[in-house]
């Protein structure tokens, strides 16, 4: 029989093949689907959606407004802000030394924690494409877009678009997700401001960082 902790039934909602294990923190309105596995100790936080059979575990922390969809994994030490999109099949990861054994293959390696464990942020707005595998000590930046299948060996910077194995940025893309500007060599102006035809918002770009501009300083267009 499960056993749930610090669960809410009646504001959040959880499928009956669901496993929420002793401590988990689930805010309003969050939804876990069918044969979800959620680890120890993790928190997400109201409104978030954790698709069918995703494993979060112990000690994730997820913000609110986060979508999760199927076949997700989430290890320890991944932190995910306000409204991150985790696309099917993904899947993170936090060892660049991983061995199943020690060294004499006499005894398994424990899977608690240790000085290799690295960490992962996702910042908030972002959205990991499908079946992208996320590498480990980096950070995906605010708004960033991973497109499908990427594999990320390094950071994102804010509101890039990066694609392909090993990931490399191709372009940026608005709040909304449309693109801004697309460079298949990657070369990019020093300065340059841009706006979204789909919703207008305006940004600059300058020596690679994206900065949002208020309407006063938006380019005229």
């Amino acid at each position: 029989m499960k056993e749930m902790v610090n669960l809410d039934l009646s504001v959040a909602r959880v499928h009956p093949t669901a496993i929420v294990e002793p401590d988990v923190r689930l805010g309003a309105r969050t939804a876990v689907w069918d044969n979800a596995h959620i680890r120890r100790a993790a928190s997400i936080g109201e409104d978030c959606i954790v698709g069918e059979k995703t494993y979060v575990a112990y000690g994730v922390r997820i913000g609110n407004r986060v979508k999760i969809n199927a076949f997700v994994y989430i290890c320890t030490e991944v932190t995910i802000e306000d409204g991150v999109m985790i696309s099917a099949g993904a899947v993170f990861t936090n060892d660049r030394h991983p061995r199943a054994a020690t060294s004499d293959l006499q005894r398994l390696r424990a899977s608690e924690p240790d000085e290799h464990t690295y960490p992962t942020r996702v910042r908030e707005g972002a959205c990991i494409g499908a079946n992208s595998t996320i590498g480990c000590n980096l950070e995906i930046g605010r708004f960033a877009m991973v497109g499908m299948g990427a594999i990320v060996t390094k950071s994102v910077a804010d509101f890039a678009l990066v694609l392909g194995n090993p990931a490399r940025c191709v372009g940026y893309v608005c709040r909304c997700g449309f693109p801004l500007l697309r460079s298949e060599d990657g070369h990019f102006p020093d300065l340059v401001d841009m706006q979204c035809r789909e919703c207008g918002l305006t940004y600059r770009l300058e020596k690679s960082i994206v900065t949002e501009l208020a309407p006063n300083d938006a380019p005229k267009v």
